[in-house]
């Protein structure tokens, strides 16, 4: 099978970026080369491992657990099955963030439920004075994150913490993307999907658990004027509107409603 072949073949299943990319991890080799070289055979082992893996990511297995990489704001994040892999829908949610932190001149942000750190961590990117603090209840999660701080070269403080158990301070912003689909949605949801960790998608019986949570004790945990920035669903925005009085929602770049943004102090 020649590299040509190979794309092919992956893209009976694959869009064409995808097949790429999986050709590039399997053969240890760039974009250019794969262009360079569309007439040159596999060897046994890269064909075999090729066939293999295109069939696992067929039958739903994210290709991001195989590579071990997932673009989010323009960095390169290491990502596993301990960890939501980062999607470009949240970008709103970090930019969005990075605005706020400037107008208000913030010096600590919160990202309760941090997963692979990517929100954290571009948060650090981009306002690299601000001190960024970041948690999970899952150790391998910031294990993960961890990883993620020190190849992108970022300060992060990481907490392991169930919510806000183990938060000890107060912040100009929390910012968070927490688990937010119902448990009895988990099981229709597309393959790839089911294939990332439970604890990361379960927001409980009505999806607004870990809303309720924020809810219930963030005022403890923000500074005066402070602001909680969250991720919800797309069909989600009433519900937490209601439980944030005063909050406000803004759309995604594909016109579905994304975030929401609160400042209790506002509000009131």
């Amino acid at each position: 099978m020649t590299i040509k072949e190979a794309i092919v073949l992956g893209n009976k299943s694959l869009d064409n970026i995808e097949t790429k990319i999986l050709l590039k991890y399997v053969l240890n080799k760039d974009y250019s080369y794969i262009v360079a070289n569309a007439n040159k055979e596999l060897n046994s082992e890269e064909e075999k491992t090729y066939i293999t893996l295109l069939e696992k990511v067929n039958n739903g297995y994210p290709l991001q657990y195989i590579t071990n990489k997932q673009q989010f704001m323009g960095e390169e994040f290491y990502v596993d099955e301990n960890v939501l892999i980062p999607q470009p829908d949240t970008e709103i949610l970090v930019e969005k963030t990075i605005e706020i932190a400037k107008e208000n001149k913030a010096n600590k942000i919160l990202d309760l439920c941090t997963g692979s750190g990517a929100i954290a961590i571009s948060l650090k990117k981009y306002l690299p004075n601000i001190e960024v603090t970041a948690s999970d209840i899952s150790k391998k999660a910031l294990e993960v994150a961890n990883k993620n701080a020190k190849s992108l070269n970022t300060t992060i403080n990481f907490i392991e913490s169930d919510m806000f158990k183990n938060i000890n301070d107060k912040f100009d912003i929390i910012v968070s993307n927490p688990p937010y689909i119902k448990t009895d949605v988990i099981n229709t949801l597309d393959k790839d999907v089911k294939h990332e960790p439970i604890i990361a998608l379960d927001g409980g019986l009505d999806g607004l658990k870990f809303y309720k949570a924020i809810r219930k004790d963030v005022e403890k945990y923000l500074k005066e004027n402070g602001t909680v920035i969250m991720e919800i669903g797309f069909d989600q925005k009433e519900e937490v509107l209601n439980l944030f009085e005063g909050a406000i929602c803004i759309k995604d770049y594909e016109n579905r409603d994304r975030v929401v943004i609160w400042n209790h102090f506002q509000a009131k």
